[in-house]
């Protein structure tokens, strides 16, 4: 294992930042991140409905997400611009995967929108949420991306490439009719199930995030001992940011966000199928 500082980890996924202005950062508007070489889905295949949405997804049945070329260059410490085009490059990559993903699956897809911000701006979901570095908001299903002293001072790639694919991953969930089911569950249950419903959904996302990550981990540099103190960092320090648990412990992120890499598929990412113990 490399002796890598686990400091350079600490934005992964969506650990909590500081969002005082990035020197030198304006705020950018949405820039849309379309995937034009991802195939179009064929039509015919109706999006599935209620928990089934969740449970038996076709795009678990779709095989493993493919492997694409995503040579997103490298992050400049301190340079906004650079860390704004490799998360624009990233989420390019993502869109073709993803593209092509839904296509095998027989859904239709359409990429998200991405925007920066140096503050922490409203949407139509409402306020940025706390802890958060980044979200998606599938109201205008847009991913917003936090510009900070913090992370503009972190040019570690895969670290940064793991959050975008995570929020990305929450678009996938949309789009899939997954994070709609989510959403009408939440609002009939009470606090302990829509806390383990929540950790569903997130550790579904870490999963998924990977299984892009293993697939582009050559172009973005994911070496097997980055990626193990990665594992280490997240099982030590990933639920430090949500005191409500509403993420998962750090052990259960490192778990999911191995499996998703091991596998490279969706359909090992079935967090709504698992066992409790694997999603407390």
């Amino acid at each position: 294992m490399s002796a890598l500082p686990f400091g350079h980890l600490s934005s992964l996924v969506t650990a909590a930042l500081s969002f005082s202005l990035a020197a030198g950062a304006g705020q950018a508007g949405a820039i849309p991140v379309a995937a034009a070489q991802a195939p179009a889905a064929p039509a015919g295949t109706a999006l599935v409905q209620g928990r089934a949405a969740a449970t038996a997804n076709p795009l678990y049945a779709a095989g493993v997400l493919p492997s694409v070329a995503c040579p997103a260059g490298s992050i400049k410490a301190g340079s906004a611009a650079s860390y704004k085009a490799f998360m624009t490059r990233v989420a390019r990559c993502l869109g073709l995967a993803w593209g092509i993903q839904f296509g095998k699956a027989g859904l239709d897809f359409t990429p998200p929108e991405l925007r920066f911000a140096t503050s922490r701006v409203s949407s139509p979901c409402g306020k940025w949420p706390a802890g958060a570095g980044g979200y998606y908001c599938s109201s205008d299903r847009t991913i917003y991306i936090g510009l900070t002293r913090a992370v503009l001072k972190n040019p570690y790639g895969p670290n940064h490439a793991q959050f975008m694919a995570h929020e990305y991953a929450h678009h996938v969930q949309q789009l899939a009719g997954i994070l709609p089911y989510y959403g009408r569950a939440v609002w009939r249950a009470g606090t302990p199930a829509r806390l383990a419903l929540s950790r569903r959904l997130e550790l579904q996302a870490d999963c998924l995030a990977s299984a892009f990550l293993r697939g582009a981990a050559g172009d973005l540099q994911v070496t097997p001992e980055h990626w193990e103190a990665m594992l280490e960092w997240t099982a030590r320090n990933g639920h430090k940011s949500w005191p409500k648990n509403d993420h998962g412990r750090g052990s259960s992120q490192a778990y999911w966000m191995e499996r998703g890499f091991e596998r490279g598929a969706p359909r090992a990412c079935n967090t709504f199928t698992a066992p409790r113990r694997v999603v407390d």
